[in-house]
């Protein structure tokens, strides 16, 4: 089985990730705190071009990977899509995205305000992924 997916909304849920992320760590926001907690050095001078078009690539693949896996739920459970899609986003970003940030962080000596403060941001861009995704399912499936 294939998962039906909309790429329309893939391609929102992407944007969005990266809205969640300049607004999240934006200096009024948690930027400065993210900032003093990652140690890192805002006058290195080097051009954030490249992990900006990291960050856009892999908030492509999570997205469209995590509409599959909403086709697929909503498939085996059934019931409301956007359910469907908000359970299988918290679930992903518990199993997946929480437990590997905390198992690095905490191997790495990272300070635990940082690894809750990049969790949260987590949760909350797959939260802002899952109503995009779970309003507007693949054509012909609700």
């Amino acid at each position: 089985m294939v998962p039906e997916i909309n790429y329309w909304a893939v391609l929102l849920a992407t944007l969005s990730s990266m809205v969640v992320g300049s607004i999240w760590y934006s200096m009024r926001v948690f930027g400065k705190r993210w900032v003093k907690l990652a140690k890192v050095d805002m006058n290195r001078g080097t051009s954030p071009l490249i992990p900006l078009l990291v960050t856009l690539f892999v908030s492509f693949v999570t997205a469209w990977v995590f509409a599959g896996a909403t086709n697929i739920a909503w498939h085996f459970y059934g019931g409301g899509y956007l359910l469907a899609a908000l359970g299988t986003g918290v679930i992903l970003w518990a199993g997946f995205t929480a437990a590997r940030f905390i198992t690095h962080d905490a191997f790495e000596g990272r300070p635990t305000s940082l690894t809750v403060l990049n969790i949260a941001h987590e949760l909350v861009t797959v939260v802002v992924m899952a109503i995009i995704i779970g309003v507007w399912p693949p054509a012909g499936t609700v």
